[in-house]
């Protein structure tokens, strides 16, 4: 059907007589008159040659400007960056990861804001660029769809499935005598055996299941393998998708509403998602003015059966969920349990519940159970909350026998140091270990501890140690492993205070982390405390440390939708 472009925000740039400048620059790329007088479709991706996860986007993006002719509009083919998590992993890299949230969510607003696009179609891969994609559409507020680009095949070695945290954990294993240089040599070659992000329940996968469970992208589409032909259908079908949303005025706030964080939460816990999405999903919800803390996700965390068996806590990956029947096979389910809000609408312009009715609970699968015979009956990521962490913390629990832990502290004050204790084997059974000063702020940018924590794995002291940080852990970390404590040490936080020895209690049952000194002691410790300051004294990372919030908050860097005077859509 024809649009009224007189509305929407490409009118700025190619509507009537003084926008004849604006038009020459499309006629020079050959648009038509008839093009120009179309809606326009920013179809951004975050394909690179950095990493397998963002390899197969740009030809996802460019498939999906069909969907969009087809439907009536003219797509604007853009890119924007990503920082890749398993390359980044265990360097000072790493802190660039978080910040390139913000970065790519910003970049995504500023291309829409200065082309006057009307509608979005984003493809993302790898952690970080899913939750900031989905955050730059809440934040223009144009109908828009989100594209995970596929998950990896899993590798085989010795006859299983392997995926790249066995590669990090082989690599603790050959510290310990336990992994001859050569196994650690031939598993690296396999374990990733294409393109498409970490296989696994990590932070991509979870963040993909997200993106379903909260209405933003197409039904059961997510999971699907990123070699999969049909990849392509998915691609075009968001590109048809999106022009249909705009004939209706479907808006992402219109979508991701507080009941659609709600299901989107449950879905983490129901499937042992990532700690991640405690910090992603209150950072989305920002965007739209909607206030949804690491609390609120921790509540429903408490409350949601565990009922996906995924890696690293279980035994399958994103190719095995894709076969028993999706993201969509688990919410059917949840819903039937009274575990989701089936009204929430979704970008096909259906609600949940509609999208269900077509789906049929798969008896021949083993990886998605029935919610009346789940894996745990709470979910697979727990809140913490006590004397070491006021403003909360983080773990997940997916997988784990022992809940309870108590032991003396081992303080480091940043990941390398730690790294090389593990190393060196000097970390003893039934310690705590704290690696603080890697928040938002401290950090800066929270860094992930993953090959922190998979060489302790490697090592066999998975289980025999805890670790707690003021920073953040993979989506593939396993173990006793708790992130986002706050306040974080840079704000002088309890973890700042914590000396080698002092006794700490963690409890995932009753949800605490408690530190069990004085509060004579730590008054004392407190007026001593001097503020440290980094190497990063200028640059993106300096100005991410000098406006980033608190983690329990989604580490966010501007007052978001409840500030807003004006929304980009209604340009």
């Amino acid at each position: 059907m024809p649009f009224d472009k007189s509305k929407l925000p490409s009118r700025h740039v190619s509507v009537g007589p003084s926008k004849a400048p604006h038009r020459s620059y499309y006629y020079a790329m050959g648009l038509t008159e008839e093009d120009i007088a179309r809606p326009f479709v920013g179809v951004v991706s975050a394909g690179n040659d950095s990493a397998p996860c963002n390899t197969t986007l740009d030809e996802q993006a460019d498939i999906a400007r069909e969907g969009v002719i087809a439907a009536g509009g003219t797509p604007r083919r853009f890119n924007t960056i990503t920082v890749t998590d398993g390359i980044a992993m265990g360097h000072q890299g790493m802190k660039s990861s978080l910040v390139s949230r913000e970065v790519i969510a910003d970049s995504v607003e500023l291309s829409v804001r200065g082309h006057c696009y009307d509608a979005l179609v984003g493809f993302a891969g790898c952690d970080k660029s899913l939750p900031g994609m989905m955050m730059a559409m809440l934040r223009l507020n144009v109908p828009s769809v989100f594209v995970y680009g596929g998950s990896i095949l899993p590798g085989r070695y010795h006859d299983k499935d392997v995926t790249v945290v066995d590669v990090f954990e082989a690599v603790g294993q050959y510290a310990a005598g336990h992994c001859p240089l050569q196994e650690l040599i031939a598993l690296e070659k396999v374990a990733c055996p294409g393109h498409g992000a970490c296989g696994g329940q990590f932070t991509a996968n979870t963040m993909a299941g997200v993106a379903e469970a909260i209405g933003l992208s197409l039904p059961n589409s997510n999971m699907v393998p990123a070699p999969y032909a049909s990849r392509a259908d998915i691609a075009r079908d968001a590109g048809r998708a999106v022009m249909h949303m705009l004939e209706n005025n479907l808006r992402p706030r219109d979508i991701c509403t507080q009941d659609a964080f709600v299901n989107a939460a449950r879905v983490v816990a129901a499937t042992g998602g990532s700690t991640n999405a405690a910090l992603h999903l209150p950072a989305m919800a920002h965007e739209a003015g909607i206030r949804f803390t690491l609390f609120d996700v921790a509540e429903i965390f408490r409350t949601t059966p565990y009922i996906a068996d995924l890696k690293p806590g279980g035994r399958y990956v994103a190719k095995d969920m894709h076969a028993a029947g999706g993201i969509y096979m688990a919410m059917k389910t949840l819903l039937e349990g009274g575990f989701l809000n089936g009204d929430c609408m979704t970008v096909t312009g259906r609600t949940i519940a509609q999208n269900l009715e077509s789906v049929r609970w798969n008896a021949d699968q083993d990886v998605i159970r029935t919610v009346s015979n789940p894996i745990t009956p709470t979910g697979g990521v727990v809140g913490l909350k006590g004397s070491l962490a006021p403003d909360g913390a983080i773990v997940k629990v997916a997988g784990m026998s022992k809940l309870a832990f108590e032991g003396p502290a081992h303080v480091f004050d940043c990941e390398e140091d730690c790294f090389a204790a593990v190393e060196a084997r000097t970390i003893e059974e039934g310690e705590v270990i704290i690696i603080r000063y890697e928040g938002p702020k401290g950090g800066p940018g929270m860094r992930e501890m993953l090959a922190t924590t998979a060489a302790l794995y490697g090592q066999g002291m998975g289980d025999k140690v805890a670790l707690i940080t003021d920073g953040r852990f993979s989506g593939a970390t396993r173990g006793f492993c708790i992130g986002h404590v706050g306040p974080e040490a840079a704000d002088c936080g309890p973890i700042a205070l914590v000396e080698n020895g002092d006794i700490i209690r963690i409890d995932a049952t009753a949800g605490t982390i408690d530190l069990l000194v004085d509060d004579a002691i730590l008054a004392e410790r407190r007026a001593q405390w001097q503020p440290r300051i980094n190497d990063y004294q200028s640059g993106a990372l300096y100005r991410y440390s000098r406006t980033v919030g608190p983690a329990w908050l989604g580490a966010v860097t501007h007052p978001g939708g409840e500030a807003e005077r004006h929304v980009y859509a209604d340009i």
